[in-house]
């Protein structure tokens, strides 16, 4: 990927961000939100050597909104299937309120930023029908963290077609304290759906998505 094509597809993304609504829900104007997320570019652009174009089930990078500056539940209704136009919706087993207790696994390393950069983030279907704490493991292993939740909303925001029948993500990268659950986004109704799955539990349909790292 040629550094013209990075930086085209970082305007890209911003704009798909503009486009979305995304500055108002951070109240903020465009300008605003353009001059928040533009310091980004450099990150991006300086890896540029050691970036590939996307493919099926994997994208070099990701802008990534985070819940401190666009909540959750406002982020998913934002979301739709490549082609469609049915809203993401929040499985109604989280219980009210309980969604702001799944937070940001330390260990990912992500930065404490109202928007940064993800990298070499892949889908994962090659963990379908894996129990999801084994996959956990073996991302480890290779030196990969699994992404949060913010980063999955992103994944499917900016590369709707990621999401695709039996080839859904488990968001690793975000958990609850003490809690077996591990969410996820799947296809529901032809709509997209932040649910969750339990770490023992695996599911054909169900892989967990990894990146390589942030900035």
């Amino acid at each position: 990927m040629q550094v013209a094509d990075v930086s085209n597809e970082f305007d890209r993304q911003l704009q798909t961000l503009l486009t979305k609504g995304y500055a108002p829900l951070a109240d903020r104007t465009e300008a605003e939100f353009r001059e928040l997320v533009e310091p980004l570019r450099a990150q991006v652009t300086k890896r540029v050597g050691s970036m590939t174009a996307a493919e099926a089930g994997r994208v070099p990078f990701l802008l990534v909104v985070t819940r401190e500056l666009v909540a959750i539940e406002e982020s998913i209704p934002l979301t739709t299937l490549a082609g469609k136009d049915k809203p993401g919706v929040i499985e109604r087993f989280y219980k009210p309120g309980e969604l702001e207790q799944f937070v940001t696994v330390k260990e990912m390393g992500a930065p404490e930023a109202l928007v940064y950069v993800v990298f070499d983030v892949e889908r994962g279907e090659e963990f379908c029908s894996v129990v999801p704490r084994d996959a956990m493991q073996t991302v480890a292993s290779r030196e990969r963290t699994g992404i949060t939740m913010e980063e999955g909303i992103a994944l499917l925001t900016l590369f709707p077609e990621v999401l695709v029948k039996n080839k859904c993500y488990s968001l690793s990268g975000t958990r609850r304290p003490k809690d077996k659950r591990v969410p996820a986004i799947w296809i529901s109704k032809g709509a997209p759906k932040l649910g969750w799955c339990w770490e023992g539990n695996p599911h054909t349909w169900l892989g967990l998505a990894s990146a390589g790292d942030r900035a």
